[in-house]
């Protein structure tokens, strides 16, 4: 069995996951738009350009997202957060500073009785994140 997060945003997929993969060491994206989708020509034209499903390679895992469709009011992301575990305390410091940088510190980087780092980020497009490098076992 394997879990997947899919994250809903409201018009800022393809930003998003171009930051991730920039900033976070991504591997492969795969974006498809509603544009490039069969229902193309019952999309409002000023949203054929926004993201119908997007698959990002991050770390072993996949994160996956999509516009919220524009039939539908977007209401922001609430209630869950993607947890990012990092190799080390400097990695997670570096993913915690990207995910941060013009987003909103929930609680700042540092050690906890469970990790050696730990914080948590809302980023600036407005997905939760926790951050943290595991206590060595």
């Amino acid at each position: 069995m394997q879990f997947t997060p899919y994250l809903t945003y409201g018009g800022m997929c393809r930003q998003a996951f171009e930051y991730y993969q920039e900033q976070l060491g991504a591997g492969k994206l795969d974006i498809m738009t509603f544009g490039d989708s069969p229902m193309a020509e019952q999309t409002p034209a000023h949203w054929r350009d926004k993201v119908l499903h997007a698959a990002l390679e991050l770390g072993g895992g996949t994160l996956m997202a999509s516009d919220c469709p524009p039939d539908q009011a977007y209401e922001g992301m609430r209630g869950t957060s993607v947890v990012l575990s990092a190799k080390t305390d400097a990695e997670a410091k570096q993913f915690y500073e990207a995910l941060a940088l013009g987003g909103s510190v929930q609680m700042p980087l540092g050690p906890t009785f469970w990790a050696s780092s730990f914080g948590m980020v809302t980023d600036q497009f407005g997905a939760s994140w926790m951050v943290m490098c595991e206590l060595p076992r």
